[in-house]
C-alpha cells in the first residue's frame, strides 16, 4: 500500500538532507520531485496542483521554524497536507437517531461489492452492531447466492425475500421489515451494479433512495483501477449523492492515487479499505495513519490494534509469564505461531513497521507462509513430553519426528536451533523498560524494535 509514492518521496526528502536551510531553489527542486511522485502514483492533476501550491505556500511562508532541517520541515508540511488531502479525520459510520440504520451499498459490476457487503457486517457486528444483510441484484441470481454463502460462512443474518418479493425495492423494504421484527439495528443493501453507469441503473438506485431513505450511501470502488475509481466515484456522487466510499484492494495497490483523490473530486470521505480477501480484511479508514505511511513512518496504531482484535488475551499474559520464569516450551512455541497467522499476511504486517533506519527494508521482506506450516507439523508430531522438554529429543527420536511430519531431520535440527535462539531472545526482551512497555500492548511475539 502506497510503497511506490513512499519510496520516491522518501528520496526526495533524502536529497534535502544535505542542505543547511531552506531556500526557495532547493524547495522547488523538491516541489517539481514530488509533483512527478504524485503524478506517477495517478494522483488527480487537480489534486497534486492543489498540493503543491499548498506545500508551497507553507514552506516559503512564516509558519517553517528554524529549529528544523530543511528536510524535517518539509516532511511536517507534506505529512500535513497529505492528511489535508485525504480528510483530516477518521470519517465513522452514522447511524439513524431511529433504528434501523440503512445503508446502501452501490458500485459497478466487479467493483467487490459484494464481498465489501459482507466485510462491512462483519466489522459492524464485531463493534457492538446486529446488522442484517439483503441483496436487491435480481438480475444476476448469482450475486444474491455469493452474498447468501458468505453471510451463512460468517453465521450472519440474512434477508432472502419472500416468493412475492420479486423487485429490488420489495427486498429493500423486507429486509428492513425484518429487522424491525428482530431487533437488528442496521440493514446492508447490497444493490445492483453493472460494468458502466447507464440510466437505468441510476433510476433503481434512486428510487431505492428516495423510498429507504438510508442514512448512508457507500460507494465501493477498486483501488487498483487508479483514475477509474475516481471518475466512477464522482459521477456517481452527482447523480446518486453518496457519503463515502470504500476502496477495495489496497493491499495490492502501490501507487495510491485514488485513496489520494477520491474525497477532493468527490468531496466525500474515504471511510473504509479492503485489504486482502479475508473476511477481516477491512479497516477503518484514518488520514492520519495512511500519511505516516506514505512517508515511511509506518502505522503502529493499526498494527497494535489488529493484534489486539486477534490475540488471545489471556494467552498472552500465560506466556508473558512463562517467559519470565524461563519456561517457554516447544508447545508455546508453536501456540505463538498459531497467533502470529491470525493477524493475517505477515508481509502486510510488516508494511506498517516504519520504513525507516534498520527498518527501511522490512517491506520488502518476502515471508513464506508455508513455514509457519510445516514448522507447526513438526511440532504437532512430537509427543507431549517432547514438546514440553526438547532436551528429550535425541536422533531416534527426530528421524521419528521427521517421519511423521513429513519433513527431515535437518528441518527438526533447524527448528530446535531456531527454537533456543527464539527463547533467548524473548526471554532477554521480556525483562527491562522495553519489554514492559511492548508487554503493555500485548504482542504475540518479540517486540520488532528490540535491541
Amino acid at each position: 500500500m502506497f510503497d511506490s509514492l513512499s519510496d520516491k518521496l522518501q528520496r526526495v526528502f533524502k536529497n534535502l538532507r544535505g542542505e543547511g536551510k531552506l531556500t526557495a531553489e532547493n524547495m522547488e527542486a523538491a516541489l517539481k520531485e514530488i509533483r512527478v511522485a504524485l503524478l506517477e502514483a495517478d494522483v488527480h492533476f487537480k489534486v497534486v496542483k492543489s498540493f503543491i501550491e499548498a506545500v508551497r505556500a507553507k514552506a516559503m511562508g512564516q509558519e517553517v521554524l528554524s529549529a528544523f532541517s530543511p528536510a524535517q520541515q518539509v516532511t511536517q508540511i507534506v505529512r500535513d497536507e497529505l492528511i489535508s488531502v485525504l480528510g483530516t479525520h477518521t470519517s465513522r459510520l452514522r447511524t439513524a437517531n431511529q433504528p434501523p440504520t440503512v445503508v446502501m451499498v452501490v458500485g459497478l459490476q466487479g467493483s467487490g461489492k459484494t464481498t465489501s457487503t459482507a466485510k462491512l457486517a462483519r466489522h459492524l457486528s464485531k463493534n457492538g452492531h446486529r446488522p442484517i444483510m439483503v441483496s436487491v441484484d435480481v438480475y444476476r441470481p448469482a450475486a444474491r447466492q455469493q452474498l447468501a454463502v458468505l453471510a451463512k460462512d460468517l453465521s450472519l443474518p440474512i434477508y432472502e425475500g419472500a416468493a412475492a418479493e420479486s423487485k429490488p425495492l420489495e427486498l429493500a423494504r423486507g429486509a428492513k421489515r425484518e429487522a424491525e421484527l428482530s431487533g437488528r439495528d442496521l440493514v446492508l443493501i447490497d444493490t445492483a451494479g453493472r460494468l458502466h453507469i447507464d440510466d437505468a441503473l441510476m433510476a433503481e438506485l434512486q428510487e431505492l433512495k428516495e423510498h429507504l431513505r438510508p442514512t448512508e450511501v457507500l460507494f465501493v470502488a477498486d483501488a487498483m483501477t487508479g483514475q477509474d475509481a475516481v471518475k466512477s466515484a464522482d459521477e456517481f456522487h452527482k447523480r446518486l449523492g453518496i457519503t463515502g466510499v470504500v476502496l477495495t484492494k489496497m493491499d495490492g495497490d502501490a501507487r495510491g492515487g485514488a485513496a489520494l483523490s477520491i474525497r477532493y473530486i468527490t468531496g466525500q470521505p474515504l471511510k473504509f479499505i479492503g485489504t486482502g480477501e479475508k473476511s477481516d480484511a477491512l479497516e477503518a479508514f484514518h488520514p492520519d495513519r495512511a500519511a505516516s505511511r506514505i512517508l515511511g513512518m509506518g502505522d503502529m496504531l493499526s498494527f497494535i490494534e489488529k493484534v489486539e482484535s486477534a490475540v488471545d488475551q489471556k494467552k498472552t499474559e500465560q506466556m508473558q509469564r512463562k517467559l519470565l520464569e524461563d519456561d517457554f516450551t516447544l508447545e508455546d512455541f508453536r501456540d505463538q505461531l498459531k497467533q502470529l497467522r491470525k493477524l493475517g499476511p505477515l508481509e502486510s504486517l510488516l508494511g506498517m513497521m516504519p520504513q525507516l533506519g534498520p527498518l527501511k527494508d522490512l517491506k520488502n521482506m518476502k515471508v513464506d507462509e508455508k513455514e509457519i506450516t510445516r514448522v507447526v507439523a513438526i511440532i504437532d508430531s512430537m509427543t507431549y513430553k517432547e514438546r514440553a522438554n526438547h532436551m528429550l529429543i535425541n536422533g531416534a527420536r527426530r528421524r521419528r519426528i521427521a517421519r511423521g511430519s513429513g519433513t527431515s531431520v535437518q528441518e527438526i535440527n533447524n527448528l530446535l536451533k531456531q527454537y533456543g535462539q527464539a527463547r533467548k531472545m524473548m526471554k532477554s526482551m521480556s525483562g527491562g523498560l522495553l519489554g514492559k512497555k511492548m508487554g503493555k500492548m500485548k504482542l504475540p511475539f518479540p517486540n520488532p524494535f528490540g535491541g
